[in-house]
């Protein structure tokens, strides 16, 4: 399994951005999936998480009420609609796939990433 992340871009504070993960194969409706970010000189984050029906989602304090991540198995896709955007919410952000799937809030039982796509927010 590959996954291709996508959507992201340049906007001002305030605006939102839908970014997208498209999954190769299968197997992707037993994955979980995961989306993480890393500013410069900063550890990856975590950000969001969706089972893999997509009934139990899980976000970071940061990003609550803001980032809502959603996917669609007949796509073998996986979506961050991100809103009300911060200058702090500037990095790269990787989707990743939790192939026994179960839902994770930290990087490290995730096996599959993606290649990031880069967000910057200005002020």
């Amino acid at each position: 399994v590959q996954l291709q992340a996508s959507g992201g871009g340049f906007v001002q504070a305030g605006g939102s951005l839908r970014l997208s993960c498209a999954a190769s194969g299968r197997t992707f409706s037993s994955y979980a999936m995961g989306w993480f970010r890393q500013a410069p000189g900063k550890e990856r984050e975590f950000v969001a998480v969706i089972s893999r029906s997509g009934g139990i989602t899980h976000y970071a304090d940061s990003v609550k009420g803001r980032f809502t991540i959603s996917r669609d198995n007949r796509k073998n896709t996986v979506y961050l609609q991100m809103s009300s955007l911060k200058p702090e919410d500037t990095a790269v952000y990787f989707c990743a796939a939790e192939t026994t799937g179960s839902v994770r809030t930290t990087p490290g039982p995730y096996d599959i990433w993606g290649q990031g796509t880069l967000v910057t927010v200005s002020s």
